[in-house]
């Protein structure tokens, strides 16, 4: 009687309840303090009673990523709010409500693009399926379609890399079929494959850099450096400043 009576004492809580509590635990003290036993203190009920919501700390983990790959899906696509219907305009707004989201969003952003693979959490960017992934698929796709991408030639790509290039464009023509997305499957070639891989390399390098204070020397206005690099992508690719407002 006493058990049943304490259970009925318990508050209710719901699964939004739970994902709340642990999604505030990770903006203020980071992932490791995403725990079972603290999001039940919060919610003032025992630690178990989770369990009939998520089996482990990492299905829960992997709901609160889900989570925040919604909300910046979102965020990006705001970013777009008022931009010139360009593929290339739209496509570098995207960038950089990527980077605005990051720079406000710090331990979400490690939490999504900068945990360790050993983790078990994959790279937002891995998943071309999620919201994040659809959202720059669906502008690299526009790009594509209206405008003269450079590629380097294949004799150009080191013969060592072209083996993933396949696997890359395999995965990403899978993610297009299954999506529906207007992606021009028919011009996802090894170039183009490598350029893509070139680019994020280059975008999420300078946003980690940034977001964790990692440049290598001081740099005053690390918006004008961000852009410059957009620039330079963009030339680098066959895009000038002025047909694309870089």
């Amino acid at each position: 009687m006493t058990q049943t009576k304490r259970r009925g004492r318990m508050p209710a809580v719901s699964d939004a309840d739970i994902r709340r509590v642990a999604r505030s635990l990770l903006v203020e003290q980071g992932l490791d303090a995403i725990t079972l036993r603290a999001i039940a203190r919060e919610l003032g009920i025992t630690a178990p009673a989770l369990y009939r919501y998520y089996e482990s700390r990492e299905a829960l983990v992997a709901a609160v990523r889900s989570d925040v790959c919604l909300d910046l899906a979102r965020d990006m696509a705001a970013a777009l709010d008022g931009v010139p219907d360009d593929a290339g305009v739209r496509f570098f707004a995207i960038c950089r409500g990527f980077r605005e989201w990051a720079l406000t969003h710090g331990r979400e952003f490690t939490l999504v693009f900068a945990s360790p693979a050993s983790a078990g959490i994959d790279s937002a960017m891995r998943q071309f399926g999620e919201p994040v992934g659809r959202l720059f698929l669906e502008a690299a796709g526009r790009l594509l379609n209206e405008y003269e991408i450079v590629t380097p030639p294949t004799e150009l790509i080191p013969a060592e890399l072209r083996d993933d290039l396949v696997r890359f464009q395999t995965d990403l023509l899978r993610v297009l079929a299954d999506s529906g997305q207007k992606f021009p499957a028919e011009k996802l070639d090894l170039g183009v494959s490598y350029v893509m891989i070139q680019f994020w390399a280059r975008l999420y390098g300078h946003v980690t850099l940034e977001v964790f204070g990692n440049y290598p020397i001081h740099v005053s206005h690390p918006d004008v450096l961000f852009d410059a690099t957009l620039a330079d992508i963009g030339r680098s690719i066959g895009l000038t400043g002025g047909n694309t407002q870089v």
